[in-house]
């Protein structure tokens, strides 16, 4: 069953494109691109979910994660 989003395909893609171009303008690399993703990842997690929730909700992000890359 497909996850709905309560966002917009149009929202998600703009903010997106933006982060995008901040990587590139300062040529980011792969490695260093998901050592930034992960950071936000983990600052969201530390500094806006309970902390009764963070390790559930850092689980299911990734099996979101694992679930959207191609193999």
């Amino acid at each position: 069953m497909p996850i709905t989003s309560k966002y917009s395909d149009t929202e998600v893609e703009k903010i997106l494109a933006e982060v995008a171009a901040v990587l590139e303008k300062h040529a980011v690399g792969p490695e260093l691109a998901l050592m930034i993703a992960g950071n936000i990842a983990t600052n969201v997690l530390n500094q806006d979910v309970a902390a009764s929730q963070r390790a559930v909700i850092a689980e299911k992000f990734t099996q979101a994660l694992i679930s959207s890359i191609d193999e």
